[in-house]
């Protein structure tokens, strides 16, 4: 499967290997064809808010954003199958990591993770969902950290 990452931003150091190898984790766990195309983008404070904005109708920066594109077994074999781009900004995730006694390096793992479960379908706007989502997201990055 192929993960593409483009890192934009020059606000944190990122380390771009392991953000592709937990994005393929993710997506082989979740059975996702082999053939789809996967985005990360990582971007800066003022691009993340200016997509927030036009895309989500929200002022201001968030950690993460998902813009799914196909999902796996829709797309026919003469097409290419893209799963979609998850843009994150790393300043604001290191920002809230250190709100919450993490480190920055953990949190753009989970956002990452995050991402491509909303890619996939998953969102945290009931209780149950949250739970589910928020549970497999932990999951994802243990079993990450166990390959490892």
């Amino acid at each position: 499967m192929t993960v593409e990452l483009t890192d934009e931003q020059s606000d944190v150091e990122v380390d771009h290997e392991r953000l592709v190898a937990l994005a393929r984790h993710v997506l082989t766990d979740r059975r996702v064809p082999d053939d789809m195309v996967t985005s990360l983008l990582l971007v800066d404070v003022d691009t993340i808010a200016g997509l927030n904005d036009t895309h989500m109708g929200k002022p201001g920066p968030t950690d993460v954003l998902a813009f799914p594109i196909d999902q796996p077994g829709t797309t026919p074999p003469d097409v290419p199958a893209i799963l979609g781009d998850v843009v994150l900004c790393p300043r604001i995730a290191h920002d809230q990591a250190a709100e919450l006694g993490r480190a920055g390096e953990q949190e753009v793992e989970m956002l990452v993770v995050h991402g491509i479960l909303h890619l996939l379908g998953m969102d945290h706007a009931t209780p149950d969902d949250e739970r589910e989502m928020f549970s497999l997201t932990d999951d994802l990055l243990a079993s990450f950290a166990d390959d490892r």
